[in-house]
């Protein structure tokens, strides 16, 4: 290494070793129900940011917003499909997460990655999986797959919560289909068409609200994310996560910096400030679901990361992480989405 490349690495060291001087302010976009109190106030207090919050509740709400621009924030935190193409359309700061103190805390399942790989703009917030809840003291047949959702038996019919979203209710009924996911084969979408249309009497609702939805008794069965369903069992023991034979699908939430964010340096401090197994820790207790910093467990009680729902059974299908469908396909999507939802 020449010496001007060892003043360059020096240099670098030193100002992310010294604690930067920080205050003003930091603006968030987040979902909804997702951010720990506790990790707010100690970023507040450690580096003297007034800090934000606002929440959303699609990927889709949040990047109309961005695309829209002036929104005001400097983080948002969009899932993989999403980091990509906010990547690609030039919306986001290349940060360089991966150089910074705590980058080496990334776990290495999660550094090279299709939607940032070697980890350029972003960091982990959360990562799971989306499948869905039964309760089983009101149903007592196998649920270990998406039967449950398209051709459910009478006792559930009526009784079925799906998310409102559009790319997971597709993604499972292609699933369930056994046809590839984002494909153009009009045969293959007329019959994903022809599933959900015949599937949507069977359900009750569109909800993001999952946990009220199933913990309220207003339905049995609820598509859920698997840290949702950890916090219902919390309050009802019999709410069981499945893990579907035809397939799971995984996601992960990041930690972005909005391009142009004008508290781009208190930006860059709460991205490092995630990557904290401490503070990753204070994430997961919070939401319910695991992140992907190692070496947090050991901050978290032994029975949540244990939990089913975090720890999938032996044999349980492995998550598929789905890249952004061709626009084609997603004008397809929108179409089958938008007559399911009249």
């Amino acid at each position: 290494m020449s010496g001007k490349m060892m003043a360059a690495v020096s240099a670098a060291v030193l100002l992310w070793a010294v604690p930067a001087l920080a205050d003003g302010e930091l603006h968030i976009y987040n979902w909804g129900d997702y951010t720990n109190p506790k990790l707010i106030e100690k970023f507040e207090k450690q580096y003297n940011v007034k800090v934000t919050l606002d929440d959303y509740d699609s990927n889709e709400t949040m990047l109309s917003k961005v695309r829209a621009g002036n929104s005001g924030y400097d983080i948002v935190v969009p899932s993989d499909y999403t980091v990509k193409i906010m990547i690609e359309e030039g919306l986001l700061e290349k940060t360089e997460p991966n150089a910074m103190p705590n980058g080496k805390n990334i776990d290495p399942r999660f550094l090279n990655i299709y939607w940032d790989d070697g980890r350029h703009y972003t960091v982990p917030w959360q990562f799971g999986t989306t499948a869905f809840s039964v309760n089983t003291d009101k149903f007592k047949g196998d649920i270990n797959t998406l039967a449950i959702l398209f051709n459910p038996p009478d006792e559930l019919k009526g009784q079925i919560n799906m998310l409102d979203d559009v790319n997971t209710v597709m993604h499972a009924a292609e699933r369930y289909a056994g046809v590839p996911r984002c494909g153009a084969d009009k045969a293959n979408l007329k019959k994903i068409n022809d599933i959900l249309t015949a599937a949507k009497p069977s359900w009750k609702t569109f909800s993001y609200d999952t946990i009220t939805k199933i913990t309220s008794g207003d339905v049995i069965v609820s598509e859920q994310w698997n840290g949702a369903s950890y916090r219902s069992r919390q309050k009802i023991p019999a709410i069981k996560y499945a893990y579907p034979k035809e397939g799971i699908e995984g996601w992960m939430d990041n930690v972005a910096v909005l391009k142009g964010a004008k508290n781009l340096e208190n930006a860059k401090l709460f991205q490092d400030f995630v990557m904290a197994p401490e503070n990753a820790a204070l994430i997961s207790e919070f939401a319910g679901y695991d992140n992907g910093i190692a070496g947090s467990h050991k901050f978290l009680p032994a029975e949540f990361a244990n939990s089913p729902e975090i720890s999938p059974p032996a044999g349980s299908p492995t998550p598929e992480f789905v890249p952004p469908c061709p626009p084609d396909v997603v004008e397809i999507y929108n179409k089958i989405w938008t007559n399911l939802r009249k």
